[in-house]
């Protein structure tokens, strides 16, 4: 798989502890099922909209995480639909391959951020952070084929270290344009595919970036609303 970039803008920079949180917790959920959940008040305590797949889309919801700023801000965070990703059939050889699911992040815009330590400010948010956390996102729930477990960190580490750059050249050909969607407002949104499933990312109004990735369920049919009421998505 390569997809993706850092929860920064375009342009160089380094990731902050809430976008390395919400990787971890991203793999986390992938790999442990409801028990790694958070609850709802994460999600409550955010002061953006959350987005989901809308209305055509009538099978199962579920929550995963959410990812904060030093000062607990939350500023992104992602729900699911369809089947919860495990590694545990991929690495089984089961039915890990053929699980369907569709994953949407919300990240919220943020023109300026303060540093961990409050000294200094960090990169703004951009349709590459949440590019580069679905694309993280979909590499937390992958498990390539054949490898060994004592491979895999450095198969993770090698692509999603790819995954940055590619986020940060949305604009190469490595990336086709879709147009889905928000809210019924046809959107365009930054599309690729490979192997492992495929990841999207744009930017909606109310002062969110969005981001999906999904294996099995076809992103072209796709459509995104705000959720109403986030606590549908508890069970």
């Amino acid at each position: 798989m390569e997809t993706t970039s850092r929860v920064g803008a375009q342009g160089a920079g380094t990731t902050d502890a809430s976008a390395v949180d919400t990787a971890s917790a991203v793999q986390e959920a992938a790999q442990g099922g409801t028990g790694t959940r958070r609850s709802v008040d994460g999600y409550l305590m955010a002061s953006f909209p959350w987005y989901g797949l809308d209305e055509a889309y009538t099978g199962r919801r579920w929550l995963m995480q959410v990812g904060a700023a030093a000062d607990g801000t939350v500023e992104h965070g992602a729900t699911g639909h369809g089947e919860e990703p495990s590694l545990r059939g991929e690495q089984t050889g089961g039915h890990g391959s053929r699980q369907r699911f569709a994953v949407v992040v919300t990240v919220a815009s943020r023109p300026l951020r303060r540093s961990a330590d409050g000294t200094g400010v960090l990169e703004a948010t951009s349709v590459s952070s949440a590019a580069w956390l679905a694309g993280s996102g979909l590499l937390s729930c992958t498990w390539p084929a054949q490898m060994e477990r004592a491979l895999r960190q450095d198969w993770l580490d090698q692509q999603t270290a790819l995954a940055w750059e590619l986020a940060d050249h949305l604009d190469d050909a490595s990336w086709s344009t879709l147009s889905l969607p928000v809210d019924g407002v046809p959107t365009a949104f930054r599309y690729r595919e490979s192997e492992y499933g495929w990841v999207l990312a744009g930017s909606a109004e109310g002062g969110v970036h969005l981001g999906a990735y999904g294996r099995g369920m076809s992103a072209y049919g796709m459509g995104f609303s705000v959720i109403k009421e986030i606590t549908s998505y508890e069970h």
